[in-house]
C-alpha cells in the first residue's frame, strides 16, 4: 500500500452531470430511509411504554440491539460488497427493513419490539459500504465531494423525518401501529424506486475512473491486509465518539430537556428532527469545506467543538427552555459542517481496492457508539441526572475532535515517510 492513496487523487474527466446527479440521488434516497429506520422505534417510546409498561433502560436496549447487530454487520457486509457487489446488498437491505417494521406493527410484548430492532439493525448493516462503495465507483472524482455531502445531508434528513412521519400518522390514525404500516410502506416504495433505476446502482460499470486507479496494487494482499492500517482503527474511534452523542440527542434529548426545563412532549419531541435539520445545513455547508480544506481534521474540531459547547449550555439547566431547546436543535449544525469533512478523511485513509471492507470497519464505530451510549443515556436519565445526558453528549464530541486529530496526524506522517 503506497502513500499516494493517501491524497486526494487527480481529478479525472467528470462524466455527465445528469449521470452522476442520478447516482448521488438514488444513493441519498436509500441512505435517507436507512437512517429513518435508525428511528423506527424511539419517536413511539412514550407510546410504547405506555402499552408494555417498559423504562426507558428496556427501550434503551431495544437500541443497542439494533446497533450491535448492525455494527457487526457493517463490518462483515463490506467484505461481502466487496465480493458479489454493492447493489444486491443494497436490495435486501431495503426488504429487511419492510418486514422490521411489520413486525414492530405486529408487535404484542417486549419480545416482538426486539424482533423488529433486530430485523431493522440486520437491514442497516450493509449501507455505509453498498452508499460509498457506489459513489466512490461511479461518480466523477470532481463532484465526489458534493456527493458525500448529499448522502450526510439525506441521513439527517431522514432522521428528521422520522419522528413528524411516525408521529404524525401515529396522532392522525389515533394508533401507533399504524405509523409503523406506514413506515414499511415508505421502505418498499424506496425498494421498486431502486429496482426500476437499477443501472444507476450498479458498481461492477463504474465511471469515476477514480475508483479504478492503483485497483491492482492490493490484488495481492491479503483481504485483512487493510486491518494493519492504524488509520482504520483511528477513524473507527472517531465514529466511536461522535455517535455516543448522537445517542444522547437522538434517543433521550426530549426527555431530558422536559425534565430541566418542564417542556411539553409536543415540543421536545421535535428538538431531534430541528437537530437533524441542523445538521442537513450544515453538511450542505460542508461539501464545500471538503473539497478546499488543506487540513481536514482542523475543520471537524471547529465544527464538534462549537457543537459541544452548545450541548453544554441546552443542558447547564440555567437558561430559559425555548432557547435550551433551541441550542440542543441548532447543535447539528457544528456536526453536519464535520461530516463530509469527515468522510473524504476516510477516503484519504482508504487503500485501492478495499472500499467496501474499511467503510465497513470504519462506519461500525458509528453502530457501536449508539449501541453502547443509549444505555448509559437511558440509565442516567432513569437515574434523575437529565443535565448528564448534554454534559455526556459534550464530552464524547470532544473525545472525537481527539481522534480526528489524530488521524490527520498519522496521514501526514505515512505521507512523508512514503509507506503505509
Amino acid at each position: 500500500m503506497v502513500a499516494s492513496t493517501l491524497s486526494p487523487p487527480l481529478a479525472s474527466n467528470p462524466v455527465p452531470w445528469r449521470d452522476d446527479a442520478r447516482t448521488i440521488a438514488l444513493v441519498g434516497v436509500a441512505h435517507g430511509t436507512s437512517h429513518f429506520f435508525h428511528l423506527l422505534l424511539p419517536p413511539l417510546f412514550p407510546a410504547l411504554i405506555a402499552e408494555f409498561g417498559v423504562s426507558y433502560s428496556q427501550l434503551g436496549l431495544l437500541v443497542t440491539l439494533f446497533f450491535v447487530i448492525s455494527g457487526v454487520g457493517q463490518a462483515l457486509a463490506g467484505f461481502v460488497v466487496d465480493r458479489v457487489g454493492a447493489r444486491p446488498v443494497l436490495f435486501a437491505a431495503l426488504g429487511c427493513f419492510v418486514l422490521a417494521a411489520l413486525a414492530a406493527a405486529s408487535a404484542q410484548g417486549f419480545g416482538g419490539l426486539m424482533l423488529a430492532a433486530a430485523l431493522a439493525g440486520l437491514g442497516n448493516a450493509p449501507f455505509h459500504p453498498v452508499d460509498f462503495t457506489i459513489l466512490n465507483k461511479r461518480v466523477s472524482m470532481p463532484r465526489l465531494g458534493h456527493a458525500f455531502s448529499v448522502h450526510g445531508i439525506t441521513g439527517s434528513l431522514g432522521w428528521a423525518a422520522a419522528p413528524v412521519f411516525l408521529i404524525g400518522v401515529s396522532t392522525l390514525t389515533g394508533s401507533w401501529r399504524w405509523a409503523l404500516v406506514a413506515a414499511a410502506g415508505w421502505a418498499l416504495a424506496v425498494l421498486l424506486l431502486l429496482v426500476w433505476q437499477r443501472d444507476a446502482l450498479d458498481d461492477r460499470l463504474g465511471q469515476g475512473g477514480h475508483a479504478k486507479q492503483g485497483a491492482d496494487a492490493t490484488a495481492t494482499e491479503h483481504v485483512l491486509a487493510f486491518l494493519r492500517l492504524p488509520s482504520v482503527w483511528l477513524c473507527f474511534s472517531f465514529f466511536f465518539w461522535s455517535t455516543v452523542a448522537l445517542a444522547a440527542i437522538q434517543s433521550f434529548a426530549g426527555p431530558a430537556l422536559g425534565r430541566l426545563y418542564g417542556l411539553p412532549l409536543e415540543v421536545t419531541a421535535f428538538v431531534v428532527t430541528g437537530y437533524m435539520l441542523a445538521s442537513a445545513a450544515g453538511m450542505l455547508l460542508g461539501g464545500f469545506v471538503a473539497v478546499r480544506a488543506r487540513r481536514l481534521e482542523s475543520a471537524i474540531a471547529a465544527a464538534m467543538l462549537a457543537s459541544a459547547t452548545a450541548l453544554l449550555l441546552a443542558g447547564s439547566g440555567w437558561l430559559p427552555g425555548a432557547l435550551a431547546a433551541a441550542l440542543a436543535a441548532l447543535s447539528g449544525l457544528g456536526t453536519g459542517l464535520a461530516g463530509p469533512s469527515r468522510d473524504m478523511l476516510i477516503k484519504r485513509a482508504t487503500p485501492p481496492g478495499a472500499t467496501g471492507r474499511v467503510y465497513g470497519t470504519v462506519y461500525s464505530g458509528l453502530d457501536a457508539g449508539f449501541a453502547v451510549g443509549a444505555p448509559v443515556f437511558g440509565a442516567l436519565l432513569d437515574r434523575g441526572l437529565a443535565g448528564g445526558v448534554f454534559a455526556g453528549a459534550a464530552l464524547a464530541l470532544v473525545l472525537g475532535v481527539v481522534s480526528a486529530a489524530v488521524v490527520g496526524l498519522h496521514l501526514r506522517r505515512r505521507a512523508v515517510l512514503g509507506v503505509a
